[in-house]
């Protein structure tokens, strides 16, 4: 890569060349409404001690995840759209690079955790505290973020090693899979990228899958409509989530590379930005217990003053 140690030049979105002020304001829009969903989200939850549980603790995890995941992209988006300086330097491409796909990682591994918390919940109610004690969550959380950040470390130091025919970067950040179109064939680059995906994304997709075909078939068997209602409902926001995730994650990194950059960039926004938006909103409005103690922690500040 000794060619272009110094510079990398980001994709433009060329359809939308003539509107960077409202694309801009838009990308701005999006990335303060995530943060502050998600901000909400995890005060919520460490306010309320009757949130202080297995599933909420992974869920504001999550919320940490969907803040450091569209911050590694947006701000540095909007300052390209707005100074028309698309240049990155050797150094900040791979630091986004790293950061994006560490949270990335650590967001499939977790979602797939989350899976698993509602598997236990619906399918062994009785061993639900046992199987996932604090100790067991604090250990799951660890393993999660530590593998994203091994695997980050893996994939970037292959990306900074590879041969590359060009150094513009056929997307709006610098991204792993970006670079596998603009790099010369490499063994071990592809090596790596089989392991991101397989452990990574198809993995923990088919552990999910499998947790919620268990926890519907057991749903399916209460006999109470309205036991198999509450049933549902606790584990139907994180469905919504997951299908939403890696519906969009499939789609990006499983379609082959296109001549429309623009529809592949439309594509990589949804993922990337789009739905960590998204995910706290659908928490917020679709569970009780966050909404009644979001309404409980806005009341007490509207007392207070």
């Amino acid at each position: 890569m000794e060619n272009f140690t110094y510079n990398f030049f980001i994709l433009k979105f060329t359809m939308y060349s003539g509107n960077k002020p409202m694309l801009s304001f838009f990308f701005v829009l999006i990335y303060l409404t995530g943060v502050m969903a998600n901000s909400t989200t995890i005060t919520v939850i460490y306010r309320d001690h009757r949130l202080h549980t297995p599933m909420y603790l992974f869920l504001s995890n999550l919320a940490i995840v969907d803040i450091c995941y569209t911050t590694s992209t947006v701000p540095k988006l909007v300052h390209m759209l707005l100074s028309g300086d698309y240049t990155l330097s050797f150094s900040e491409c791979f630091v986004q690079m790293y950061f994006f796909l560490h949270v990335a990682c650590t967001e499939d591994l977790l979602l797939f955790v989350m899976a698993y918390d509602r598997y236990v919940a619906i399918c062994n109610p009785l061993h639900y505290h046992s199987v996932l004690s604090k100790k067991s969550c604090v250990m799951f959380m660890v393993v999660v973020w530590l593998a994203g950040c091994i695997i980050s470390v893996i994939a970037t130091l292959t990306t900074c090693n590879i041969h590359l025919y060009s150094n513009i970067v056929p997307q709006f950040l610098c991204e792993f899979k970006a670079f596998g179109k603009i790099s010369c064939p490499d063994v071990v680059f592809q090596l790596v990228s089989y392991m991101i995906v397989a452990f990574f994304g198809v993995g923990p997709f088919l552990c999910s899958l499998i947790s919620y075909t268990r926890v519907i078939i057991v749903i399916l068997h209460i006999k109470s409509s309205d036991g198999r209602r509450k049933a549902f409902s606790t584990c139907s926001s994180h469905l919504i989530v997951l299908t939403m995730y890696y519906t969009t994650w499939m789609v990006v990194y499983s379609m082959p590379s296109m001549k429309d950059s623009v529809f592949e960039q439309t594509l990589f926004i949804l993922y990337a930005i789009i739905t960590p938006m998204l995910n706290p909103l659908i928490y917020s409005v679709r569970n009780k217990d966050v909404k009644r103690a979001l309404l409980k922690l806005v009341g007490r500040k509207v007392g207070g003053e």
